[in-house]
């Protein structure tokens, strides 16, 4: 198979195709949307090719056959159907100023009216935006394809000036319902963005939008397969560990059967053959990292959270749910799906090495604050742990605590609670990737952190006391056998129990048996 040009960065459907790029036909969703209905909404995390969908769109109800050829599509659309399209697009613009949305709404509208030789009227977008619809649709004789990408951008860029995010979202909530009050000349409509704002505030004049974000029939419409990878990409992996590539990649799902890499990671591991975190250095919201502080979420039940739909759902200005803050922004995603008293849970973790690993990095950066200190403590961890050397742990995990600034602890409620000490001992471990579980349960109870590194096993019990009391959190693990279901493995076993004073705010009892 000969080798294309990798198209990173590449959201226009043209120059892809044009420039001879690799493409994952997508296609074949779009001859599946034009039969089964009319509006349409989506909601995926960034770098997931939500643009260069729309784009597609674009060209596939313009008629822009030649584009297509080879492609699902080709044979089996009516191509002499055309439509007019607007597209507006929300992924440039500075929203910050009071009228910033305004005139990036108004100047996109007067260069669409220019474009089909339209003169713009009226001074409001809704009106406008009306106009250019039913101009469009009369001039050409086609209802029209009206298209939205990152349709909540101008929201999402100001979530915290809470006053300046409140009027983006009543402005655009009056400029999408434009859509369904031209309903008699709108053939198509598909909106996307990160998040999924709630109906009853960005969408109650557009409320008859059906949404894709869990639909399996749709899971993959954004995201690489694994057969995508098998097949599109096969002469760029030859050289790859193709098991490493899905463990750091691999793992998105919106319940389909399959789950999806994120595009971006692909591409850029393709391009550099490094496994790096590419797509959470391209920018995690400092946002996401002060409000899971805030509200003292733990970093070792982010991988097992359970949630209801309309928790996943629950985003708006006013209300931002924590599952659907980490689950729309792509840090968490569906491991599992259940049922109790008739209502469907969803069992979130991470989905990837990369996420996991990169945003407990980025938790402890906001934790200790000083980044050469973390460095240093996470370099000398992964030392220790390499020659299993268990008593200088004791040494080092003490230094992680006095670490993190005093007055982190006296202006946070979060250091009051027992998983706070739990969460720095996690955050450390996953961040330099190791293999984790977290409250395991047994016969006996659950265990609190078991790591397998190097051929051994490190099993770790924590309490929280007013005073030292050596030996109490190594007796639990005795007692209660933990180490029982790795003993058939023949690894070296560690028990190691950790004792945290609420005086000191650090170890003071430290005692490591073997198990």
């Amino acid at each position: 198979m000969s080798r294309r040009r990798l198209p990173i960065g590449l959201q226009t459907f043209r120059k892809l195709r044009d420039q001879d790029c690799y493409y994952v036909d997508k296609t074949a969703y779009l001859e599946r949307l034009v039969h089964e209905g009319k509006y349409y909404f989506l909601s995926r995390p960034r770098r997931f090719g939500k643009s260069l969908f729309v784009d597609t769109l674009k060209e596939f109800f313009e008629g822009n056959q030649a584009l297509f050829e080879g492609l699902y599509i080709h044979e089996r659309h009516d191509w002499s159907q055309r439509h007019p399209v607007v597209k507006l697009e929300f992924g440039s613009g500075d929203y910050r100023e009071p009228r910033g949305l305004h005139e990036d709404v108004m100047a996109q509208l007067a260069d669409l009216a220019e474009e089909a030789g339209i003169v713009p009227r009226y001074d409001t977008a809704p009106v406008r935006f009306r106009h250019l619809i039913r101009s469009l649709s009369r001039q050409v004789g086609q209802p029209v394809v009206v298209l939205v990408d990152e349709y909540d951008k101008p929201i999402l860029d100001v979530l915290d000036t809470p006053q300046v995010a409140r009027a983006n979202r009543d402005y655009l909530r009056n400029l999408y319902g434009v859509i369904k009050a031209s309903d008699a000349h709108v053939e198509f409509a598909f909106l996307t963005g990160i998040s999924k704002f709630s109906k009853v505030n960005l969408f109650s004049q557009l409320n008859n939008l059906t949404d894709l974000t869990l639909d399996p029939v749709y899971s993959s419409i954004c995201g690489y397969t694994e057969r995508d990878l098998e097949t599109v990409f096969a002469a760029e992996l030859a050289c790859l560990d193709r098991e490493r590539v899905r463990e750091w990649y691999n793992g998105y799902s919106w319940l389909g059967a399959e789950k999806v890499y994120n595009p971006y990671d692909v591409l850029l591991l393709l391009r550099r053959g490094k496994f790096e975190a590419h797509w959470f250095e391209t920018g995690t919201p400092a946002f996401l990292v002060e409000t899971l502080f805030e509200r003292r979420v733990s970093s070792v039940s982010l991988g097992e959270t359970v949630s209801t739909v309309e928790l996943l759902s629950a985003f708006d200005v006013d209300h931002i749910g924590t599952e659907a803050l980490l689950f729309q922004t792509g840090y968490l995603t569906i491991t599992g799906e259940g049922e109790l008293g008739g209502e469907t849970l969803y069992r979130l973790g991470y989905p990837n090495r990369e996420v996991r690993q990169s945003l407990n990095r980025i938790l402890l950066r906001h934790l200790v604050q000083d980044s050469e200190q973390q460095t240093a403590n996470s370099i000398r961890l992964q030392r220790l742990l390499e020659a299993h050397d268990c008593a200088g742990l004791k040494e080092l995990f003490h230094a992680f605590f006095a670490s993190i600034p005093y007055q982190w602890y006296t202006n946070n409620q979060i250091a009051n609670y027992e998983g706070f000490y739990a969460s720095v001992f996690y955050s450390y471990f996953a961040a330099l990737g190791y293999e984790i579980a977290v409250e395991e349960s047994s016969s006996h109870g659950r265990l609190d952190m078991a790591v397998r590194t190097g051929g051994h096993v490190y099993l770790f019990e924590f309490k929280v006391v007013e005073m030292a009391s050596a030996g109490s959190a190594v007796a639990q693990l005795r007692s209660r056998d933990y180490a029982a279901k790795y003993r058939g493995r023949n690894e070296p076993i560690h028990l190691i129990g950790v004792e945290f004073s609420r005086e000191t705010r650090n170890v003071t009892a430290f005692e490591v048996v073997a198990g």
